[in-house]
């Protein structure tokens, strides 16, 4: 590194670059900000994070169609985009098999959501903690077992259900042990995509991800019913376990700057009071956090009831509850389509806005709906407008977190998006016992319909956090 002092002497300190091979020039501009001598000139270090790897030629070609595939320029994002678009399949099918297997084994709308309470519950205690981790260690080491450890329950899965020996209170513990790891897994995930496309590319690589994450809604739930009605539900878990291998390779083969995490973050790390604080404080973010508290806590308990819906509503077995998860996931694929043609126009206060209100009326009226095929055109829109929701609000908040307390800030989103959905699912589970699924999925999508009109009416709050998030869309 050189750096420039007061008479304009330079001093050799010899720094790799973080994302190229050649060692960088700094030199301190007058106010003390260090900046990085590039091809095209000075800039600062926070400039450099937001600008990201230097995309290889393939990388150009591929994003030559269009803005909407800009983050495919970056080739690590593309090995985690393959890696995922393999992978995220299998989890949809264990999901499907596992809500499928506590039902056939309890019949109780209660165990299913107390199951998807143990599953979460981890989340909502330790992401935050887990956020801390990846501030401070290495996040590619970190999900590579988070990876492991999850191919080794699907694993046991496998074998308990293959032997007839499964009983609920196995799937319980295995609930725990898997929301231990997604507490881990998570808030890191989440804080590594910047890593590897930067800021400037960040909404589309959101939106992209969430193509793929979607992409397997619609092809998991559909295989996993498939399969459940011709092999049984054992090979869902098998092939789930399998599936892991792709993401394991798929991580080790990135290729990653070296960083000094000794220095990550400098001086007393933020404690949790500290990161509440910093959140508070910014209305922008309180807003958006909040929101999507609400909408998990209250909107998202509708995936706990589905097999109620397609057991004892409509009587369409397994692959009807396929066919309705699927339907879900096609419109959360139109929706990340459509994010990622707009994440470089910084209409994301907007997204935030439509995307909340037409998710709550959507639900409203999938609770209302008499026929099958009305709740699968109804869970298709839904799915479109969540997306809209959730990805851009992810991208708004990554885009305000100082990339040194990224993760736990981010480890407190995900307390907030996938913490409470425990909650939200126990509740749903003791209301449908006694009011019925329909009613439960319309009272929780009236309150979140309620809660988005402070985003209709916080239209200064929500035009800062785009501001902010401006060169993330430019």
């Amino acid at each position: 590194m050189v750096m420039a002092g007061q008479s304009g002497q330079r001093f050799e300190l010899g720094v790799r670059s973080e994302w190229g091979k050649v060692p960088p020039c700094f030199r301190f501009d007058p106010k003390g900000e260090p900046r990085l001598r590039t091809d095209r000139g000075a800039i600062s270090e926070s400039e450099a994070t937001r600008a990201g790897p230097p995309p290889d030629k393939q990388g150009k070609r591929l994003a030559a169609g269009g803005r909407w595939l800009s983050a495919l320029r970056h080739r690590n994002y593309r090995l985690f985009f393959g890696a995922q678009l393999l992978s995220l399949p299998g989890t949809w099918m264990q999901l499907v098999a596992e809500g499928w297997l506590v039902y056939q084994l309890t019949g109780s709308a209660l165990a299913l959501g107390m199951i998807r309470f143990l599953h979460t519950i981890p989340v909502t205690l330790l992401s935050f903690y887990a956020g801390g981790f990846a501030d401070r260690y290495d996040k590619r080491k970190l999900l590579v077992m988070t990876q492991a450890v999850s191919m080794g329950i699907a694993f046991i899965l496998f074998g308990l259900t293959a032997s007839d020996h499964v009983e609920i209170w196995h799937v319980g513990v295995l609930a725990v042990a898997m929301g231990l790891v997604n507490a881990f897994d998570i808030p890191t995930r989440q804080s590594f995509i910047v890593e590897l496309v930067g800021k400037r590319d960040l909404m589309n690589a959101i939106a992209l991800n969430s193509s793929v994450f979607n992409t397997s809604r619609i092809l998991g739930p559909g295989l996993a019913g498939l399969i459940i009605a011709s092999f049984g539900v054992s090979y869902c878990f098998l092939l789930n376990a399998i599936s892991f291998m792709f993401v394991i390779v798929g991580y080790l083969a990135l290729r990653l700057p070296s960083r000094d995490l000794s220095q990550n973050p400098v001086g007393k790390p933020m404690g949790m009071g500290e990161t509440l604080q910093f959140v508070a404080s910014k209305s922008s973010l309180r807003t958006l956090v909040g929101m999507v508290a609400i909408t998990s806590l209250f909107g998202m308990s509708y995936t706990t009831l589905m097999p109620i819906f397609a057991e004892a509503i409509w009587q369409v077995g397994p692959r009807g509850l396929g066919a309705l998860l699927s339907a879900n996931g096609v419109g959360a694929l139109l929706g990340s389509v459509t994010l990622a043609a707009f994440s470089h126009t910084g209409k994301g206060p907007w997204l935030v806005r439509i995307g909340s209100t037409g998710f709550a009326l959507s639900m409203i009226a999938f609770s209302l709906c008499p026929r099958f095929a009305m709740a699968w055109v109804a869970l298709l829109v839904a799915g479109w407008f969540m997306v809209l929701f959730f990805a851009t609000t992810n991208t708004l908040v990554q885009s305000q977190a100082p990339d040194e307390f990224r993760g736990r800030i981010m480890g407190l989103y995900t307390v907030c998006f996938i913490g409470l959905v425990p909650f939200g699912a126990f509740l749903a589970g003791a209301v449908a016992k006694a009011g019925g699924a329909p009613l439960t999925v319309a009272l929780g999508a009236s309150l979140c319909l309620v809660a988005s009109g402070v985003l209709w009416r916080g239209e200064l709050i929500l035009s800062e956090a785009g501001a902010r998030s401006g060169s993330c869309g430019k």
